[in-house]
């Protein structure tokens, strides 16, 4: 998966689920914990996350994750470009799998 793909799964699941902690964001998309962390990292310098610790909350150590405006833009920008590669690969798909049926019955 490239880094392109772990920023839109890391948006998508921050925008779902904003109080999400980096240990259930790295569970739920199957990475190690370092780089979840490196990720959200990644994202809060280019302006398109910002983390917030919730004041009110006895537990100081929670935060919760906000896109910024930037970053609902750039994840609108990276889903279309995720979906138009991903469409390309289900074509070839189609075009290659008909080449294997075609095989199969001419043997």
């Amino acid at each position: 998966m490239s880094d392109t793909e772990h920023h839109l799964k890391v948006l998508r699941l921050l925008q779902e689920n904003p109080d999400m902690s980096q240990r259930q964001m790295a569970s739920q998309l199957g990475i190690s914990l370092g780089w979840t962390n490196y990720c959200v990292k990644a994202l809060i310098e280019k302006g398109w996350v910002k983390m917030d610790n919730f004041s009110r909350n006895p537990n100081k150590l929670q935060y919760s994750y906000l896109l910024t405006p930037r970053g609902v833009k750039a994840k609108a920008k990276l889903t279309a470009r995720f979906l138009k590669h991903k469409l390309a690969e289900y074509e070839a798909l189609k075009v290659e799998i008909e080449a294997l049926r075609t095989d199969v019955g001419n043997s």
